[in-house]
């Protein structure tokens, strides 16, 4: 597996309208390496699949679909966008709601039912001594 460090000011030019949501001063490292599965000689051949590493944040994309390294390169760095992206995105806060009437209604019956059933076991009594094992 080759791999290079690099800061995305110097280099890979190539994904630069998927880079959008990375910072500039943010560094990458990008590995090679060979792929597996369909796509003959080029892609047993060649290392064509993709992998990169967002150093300051550990996440890691790979993208091995294509027998272009150019275009898993595309790929992989479009998911990194995607993933940052995610990671920085606000959760909108839920607001509690109360139960419907129902429902409680329903959850006080099935209580109830348990109750019984529990109530019915007993206790076991020992009809040879006449006192309780418990």
């Amino acid at each position: 597996m080759r791999a290079f460090q690099c800061s995305l000011k110097t280099s890979l030019t190539t994904g630069k309208k998927y880079m959008k949501g990375i910072h500039k001063n943010e560094s990458i490292k990008v590995y090679f390496y060979r792929s597996r599965g369909p796509g003959g000689q080029r892609k047993n051949r060649k290392e064509t699949a993709v992998k990169i590493v967002h150093i300051p944040t550990g996440i890691t994309v790979r993208a091995t679909e294509h027998r272009s390294q150019f275009q898993n390169k595309q790929l992989a760095l479009q998911r990194l966008d995607e993933r940052l992206k995610a990671l920085t995105k606000v959760k909108k806060k839920r607001i509690p709601t109360r139960k419907p009437r129902y429902v409680r209604e329903m959850e006080i019956k099935e209580k109830k039912i348990r109750k019984e059933k529990k109530q019915a076991r007993g206790k076991i009594t020992d009809y040879d001594n006449g006192s309780d094992n418990t």
